[in-house]
């Protein structure tokens, strides 16, 4: 069982990694690195990470969880991300996408990436200028597809004028759809797969959050807006319909949230991200769940888009152009 991006085959489910380095608290790399040959062995083969992860820390640990089997893996990464300690920017000119290759390149011990990201989309650079220069990368050789991520529908129209692009990644889950109205349908209408990551809300729709105080140290979903205050204590009300409607089904509730995004379409290809084998097991289980209509109309109504609190980042300045 497949899916597309484009022209490109992956299994129904990737793989994010980015917690097994950052960002969601402590990790341990040997179990990081049997989660990702776990993976490989349930036949999820779209492996994703990026250079800002780390920074640099996670494409190396995929990278060594990779040696000696490349070829069962469909190597995804993103660029354009700058970080300076605590400070951000974004670039895309073409001085730096070809820094950013080859820097990615040697991390993952790779000749060539599968599936290479604009990470975000800067404001200063025209987006022709990026995909321009990522097109080069194809040419030579050390690129197979190209994408984009958190991009608005006329960037990927002008994007994909210069070069076919083959999968965009946003996030999407039951309560982040605001990709739904526009960008969506204009990616079908280009050919363009799409990638939800945080297809689990962050892991907050799996109902094992009962505050923030769950979050251990380093979790920086403690300091986003839908994951602190009041805006936690409302969006957990939806999670506890959600986890009644996935006890009376006999599944988890993350199932029943992840398999409603395995519904969006054959052309999706969400990569929940965890960096335990028994989380990892119960994501594969969900891309086989089947859910009728009805059920997907109750999901919803557990669990309403227009009703959850907070913003998904602090600044979102960044998003969608």
């Amino acid at each position: 069982m497949s899916r597309s991006l484009g022209s490109l085959q992956v299994g129904p489910q990737g793989l994010g990694c980015m917690g097994m380095s950052e960002f969601y608290g402590a990790g341990d790399e040997a179990e990081s690195i049997a989660v990702i040959h776990r993976a490989l062995e349930l036949g999820v083969t779209l492996l994703d990470t990026a250079d800002m992860y780390g920074p640099h820390l996670n494409e190396e640990l995929v990278g060594r969880a990779i040696a000696g089997r490349r070829s069962d893996v469909v190597l995804a990464t993103k660029f354009g991300i700058v970080r300076d300690g605590e400070r951000r920017g974004v670039r895309g000119d073409r001085e730096y996408v070809r820094s950013s290759v080859e820097g990615s390149l040697k991390r993952l011990g790779t000749d060539v990436i599968d599936l290479y990201y604009l990470h975000r989309v800067p404001a200063d650079t025209p987006i022709e200028e990026t995909v321009g220069a990522m097109a080069e990368l194809v040419t030579e050789g050390k690129v197979r597809y190209l994408g984009l991520s958190e991009a608005g529908a006329q960037t990927l129209r002008r994007a994909h004028a210069v070069h076919p692009i083959t999968a965009l990644q946003s996030e999407w889950s039951l309560w982040s759809r605001d990709i739904e109205a526009e960008i969506v349908p204009t990616a079908r209408e280009l050919g363009i797969g799409l990638v939800p990551y945080s297809p689990l809300g962050r892991g907050v729709l799996t109902g094992r959050f009962a505050s923030s105080a769950d979050f251990g140290e380093g979790d920086f979903r403690a300091a986003n807006p839908r994951f602190s205050g009041e805006n936690l204590d409302a969006n957990l009300k939806m999670v506890a319909e959600l986890r009644a409607l996935a006890e009376a089904r006999g599944v988890t509730a993350g199932q029943l949230a992840l398999a409603w995004v395995q519904h969006r379409g054959s052309d999706v290809v969400p990569i929940p991200g965890t960096k335990r084998i028994k989380y990892l097991e119960e994501n594969v289980a969900a891309a086989s769940l089947e859910l009728s209509e009805a059920d997907l109309a109750a999901i919803e109504a557990a669990v309403p888009a227009s009703a959850v609190a907070g913003d998904r980042y602090p600044d979102m300045s960044s998003i969608g152009r």
